[in-house]
């Protein structure tokens, strides 16, 4: 008897395990298993690509008959489709199979969000040919600034051992777009190009190809000398050189649609073409010549900056524009958003726009190094369209760092954009539930940059959460200040890069790292002193502003008129000085942090309200999230205002929550959240 009752409870109970919520379902969470009959998919033809096309239909499309349509006349769409909708069915034509399968993900999502079906006759065509996910996954499984679990590459395990996860992760990715995929980290083990791990890659590229999505490696600049026993790997070497030529062959033999190179060199002590006297422009174009055969690209970052006196904002101008036009054709320099480091607010980088004859790429960094790890909400759609927003003014008003990049204003063999990856092997996959809206943020943009980041959290919280209005309003008003919000606690007015050393997680306005690289420590870029604070980068200072094109360098050059929310980042500001709301600066920075503690205490609020609207255990996973996030905010207002006031001797306005940490006792924290790379 008391076995039957332990068997009763558990049939009881076993349904709501099956379905416990746990955020492994992303924003696919189309109707399960109830889709059309095989009979009302026409298509001609069968392949791996044409056939999940037919399967996502057939488990999740619940209206009218699809035909899938392969058409030269739309290869002009390149990726793309086009999809119109009778009353007896829905037709989606693409010039490739992969294009049927994203128009199927379209509609799919139009079914899910509940858009009208009736009348569609849309035409989608990638704003970029290349949307690449860079991971900075490592060999031994640990990932650089990863914060949701270690790697989802089981390279232990592989060849041999397949996790499912590969494909659901292939399927996310396909579902907003993404076609490539950067598999290890910029910092690169010279391993990588192994024999034996080249035959794991072959096996994530197997999985990944029928979702349309081709792998890419980062490499390491001395695998020649590592890896082939060379005298050295000078890129001008002629063994050098048919090193790298056999071992693309080597790859492409393998895996025949390998995508290309990721390449970090002479940046943070990683070895390159300098350590030669080679030249950038040296060094990929002999991994250029070695992929060019197979149409393989170089994506060559511009992130570099030497332990040199000179402002490291200015760094990557300095190194690249002399090289400008220098670059073979399947080169694209790849350029973080902005001048520092994927900083909560930067300048945009003044690399874009000033190489005419190379071909630009933006990265962007999707996991949160410099926004609170996987512990913050902030959705980064803002960010990313600040920065494809910001008009460079190369080639006139309206040049655009999109259009720069897109080929509209530099027409390019290949355009591309990346992020840097926030996946790990947790079960929701990015560690918070609300940074898988960051993942499929960029995947929308990188296949329409013309998106807004109203439609994109609006899509997102309709496909992963529900479209009910009193869940979807509060929490999309939520989304869209969040990335504002964390500025305003961590660095407003243009402050950046005071974090902790190392891992970059909390406050550390004070650090000075004697005898240590003066710009890896915070107080090299705030400046602060008696007068003021900030970085004086006008003509009286670094004149970083003179990398920037008219009439820019004059608008942000003169305090006037340089927009309040990068004014620290290029003048040093006067505690007293007058603000356009009629504050001092000193109230203003006071009044901001305090104004970030308020919203983020505003965003429990509104998460406690929808607790009627949603799962338990997605509820309960946010709510423990922005509690820290709360007590985070607190810290850093804190931290950073007592700070600041030792220089400017000013009280903080009495209007104002008081600190509730002692400076000293700030001062003794120390995270251990592993080391800088």
């Amino acid at each position: 008897m008391r076995y039957l009752r332990l068997n009763i409870l558990f049939f009881l109970i076993f349904p709501l395990l099956v379905f416990a919520e746990d955020g492994s379902q992303l924003w696919l969470r189309f109707p399960a298993k109830n889709g059309i009959s095989a009979d009302k998919i026409i298509s001609k033809g069968s392949s791996p690509t044409l056939n999940i096309a037919r399967k996502e239909l057939g488990s999740h499309w619940q209206g009218q008959t699809v035909e899938l349509r392969t058409e030269n006349k739309e290869k002009n769409l390149k990726d793309g489709y086009r999809i119109v909708s009778t009353p007896e069915k829905i037709v989606i034509s693409a010039g490739k199979e992969i294009g049927l399968l994203y128009g199927v993900y379209h509609i799919l999502r139009l079914q899910q969000t509940k858009a009208d079906l009736s009348h569609l006759n849309t035409i989608e065509k990638p704003s970029y040919d290349v949307r690449v996910l860079d991971h900075w996954d490592n060999l031994d499984g640990s990932i650089e600034r990863g914060y949701a679990g270690r790697s989802l590459w089981k390279w232990e395990d592989l060849p041999g051992k397949v996790s499912l996860r590969y494909e659901e992760y292939a399927r996310a990715n396909a579902s907003v777009g993404i076609n490539s995929v950067v598999l290890n980290n910029v910092n690169a083990s010279p391993n990588m190009l192994r024999e034996d791990y080249l035959k794991k890659v072959k096996v994530l590229a197997d999985i990944f190809r029928p979702y349309g999505i081709k792998v890419y490696l980062s490499v390491n600049f001395s695998s020649p000398k590592v890896l082939g026993g060379l005298q050295n790997s000078d890129p001008l070497n002629k063994d050098v050189q048919k090193w790298w030529k056999d071992k693309a062959a080597e790859i492409y033999r393998l895996i025949p649609d390998f995508g290309g190179f990721l390449v970090k060199a002479n940046s943070e002590g990683q070895p390159g073409p300098q350590d030669y006297g080679r030249t950038h422009a040296d060094g990929a174009n002999m991994m250029a010549d070695a992929l060019k055969p197979y149409n393989g690209i170089v994506m060559w970052r511009a992130f570099v900056y030497s332990p040199s006196k000179d402002d490291r904002a200015k760094q990557a101008y300095l190194e690249f524009v002399p090289l400008d036009g220098k670059f073979r054709d399947n080169v694209i320099i790849q350029i973080k958003n902005g001048p520092v480091d994927f900083q909560p607010r930067e300048a945009f980088n003044p690399l874009f726009g000033a190489l005419r004859k190379t071909s630009e790429m933006v990265e962007f960094q999707i996991t949160q190094e410099y926004l609170g790890f996987s512990n913050h909400l902030v959705f980064l759609a803002p960010l990313f369209k600040e920065t494809l927003d910001s008009d460079t003014y190369s080639d006139g008003q309206g040049s655009t760092i999109a259009k720069i990049t897109d080929g509209t204003l530099r027409p390019a063999k290949l355009t591309a954009i990346s992020a840097v990856a926030n996946i790990g092997e947790n079960t929701n996959w990015t560690g918070h539930h609300f940074a898988q809206a960051n993942w499929y943020a960029f995947g929308r943009l990188a296949w329409n940059h013309q998106l807004s980041s109203e439609q994109i959290a609006d899509e997102w919280i309709k496909m992963t959460f529900t479209d009910d209005q009193n869940f979807l309003n509060p929490v999309k008003e939520m989304m869209l200040s969040s990335r504002e919000t964390a500025v305003d606690y961590m660095m407003p007015l243009g402050l950046h890069h005071i974090f902790a050393g190392g891992h970059h997680y909390g406050p550390e306005p004070w650090g000075d790292y004697k005898g240590g690289r003066p710009d890896w420590s915070p107080v090299y870029y705030h400046q602060a002193d008696a007068k003021g604070v900030g970085f004086n980068r006008t003509k009286t200072g670094s004149n970083a502003v003179s990398q920037y094109f008219p009439p820019l360098n004059e608008r942000y050059g003169n305090i006037s008129t340089c927009p309040e929310n990068l004014i620290l980042w290029f003048h040093h500001v006067p505690w007293d000085y007058t603000m356009k709301d009629g504050k001092s600066l000193w109230d203003e920075l006071c009044y901001t942090y305090d104004s970030g503690v308020k919203k983020v205490r505003d965003y429990q609020k509104i998460w406690d309200r929808m607790e009627p609207y949603i799962d338990e255990q997605r509820f309960a996973d946010v709510q423990s999230k922005l509690r820290i996030q709360s007590k985070d905010a607190v810290w850093w207002k804190d931290a950073c205002l007592l700070y600041f006031q030792t220089f400017s001797k000013r009280p903080i306005p009495y209007d104002i929550e008081r600190p509730v940490h002692e400076l000293e006792d700030l001062k003794k924290i120390k995270l251990n959240m592993g080391h800088h790379n």
